[in-house]
């Protein structure tokens, strides 16, 4: 089964109104965390095998998964008897590994230290922080298409800020409008697909992964692009959880892949 790396480890400082008391990838949209919403993302392409890459405060991320079965589940406790009935079971069926991967590591450094949980074969990487709609299954495909040693998904950047509605000869201003992909930037959006031969390229915890070992795989064209034009939308600041907040409240959240009819999503290949 190809393996799910999850970047979970970071200070998450500019969302510090919630990350000061809980690591960011425990941060709720709804009532479930957004890593939880992430790894649905995956899972509803085929993929239920996750390595999380714990750092500030991970043993709460550690703690959530050991009583993940307790807080989905509806039970009677049989105390005299010390059994327990299960009526409702709202587990996952997911295989999480939680390493400690150092509180001061950078990125490259945490992909680096779970080389072991990581196996031989190919496997995608992403942040604890962002979910989008891209299509895993399309994503994994046109990896192995290219035989690069590394994919990476451009996004467009989301607006912060609404856009201006201008005249043809753009000196009046028309109107004011939310601002658009199309006004932003193409960015890397995480959601990499993976060799396992990247992560010598990866030197020491100092290491960040946007860094060297991704300019050393572009200046061996290796570095493949997946260009996804859907959603995307990462959760940096707290107006970015209000977003999808929003966007959830409303029954209108994109990333909510696992929703939409079997039909449309092929399993990953193994």
């Amino acid at each position: 089964m190809m393996k799910v790396v999850i970047l979970a480890g970071g200070f998450g400082t500019r969302i510090s109104e919630e990350s000061g008391t809980i690591p960011k990838p425990l941060v709720e949209i709804g009532t479930m965390p957004i890593l939880w919403h992430i790894m649905k993302i995956y899972a509803a392409h085929g993929l239920t095998e996750f390595v999380v890459c714990c750092g500030y405060k991970g043993h709460m991320i550690k703690e959530y998964f050991l009583n993940f079965f307790d807080r989905n589940n509806d039970f009677t406790v049989d105390l005299r008897n010390n059994d327990v009935t299960v009526h409702r079971n709202g587990s996952e069926d997911w295989k999480v590994t939680l390493v400690d991967t150092g509180l001061e590591t950078m990125t490259g450094g945490r992909i680096r230290r779970v080389r072991e949980h990581i196996g031989d074969g190919t496997f995608c990487l992403t942040y604890g922080d962002g979910v989008s709609d891209v299509d895993i299954t399309d994503l994994i495909a046109f990896h192995r298409g290219q035989g690069t040693l590394a994919t990476v998904t451009a996004v467009q950047q989301p607006g912060r800020f609404g856009a201006l509605d201008l005249s043809q000869d753009r000196t009046r201003v028309n109107g004011f409008r939310e601002k658009s992909l199309n006004d932003g930037h193409l960015i890397n959006g995480g959601f990499f697909v993976l060799e396992p031969e990247v992560v010598d390229l990866i030197k020491d915890d100092d290491t960040i992964w946007e860094q060297a070992p991704l300019h050393d795989l572009t200046a061996r064209n290796q570095l493949a692009v997946y260009h996804h034009k859907g959603y995307w939308q990462n959760m940096d600041t707290l107006r970015d959880k209000h977003v999808l907040q929003g966007l959830w409240d409303k029954g209108q959240a994109p990333w909510k892949v696992w929703d939409r009819p079997a039909a449309t999503r092929i399993a990953a290949v193994r």
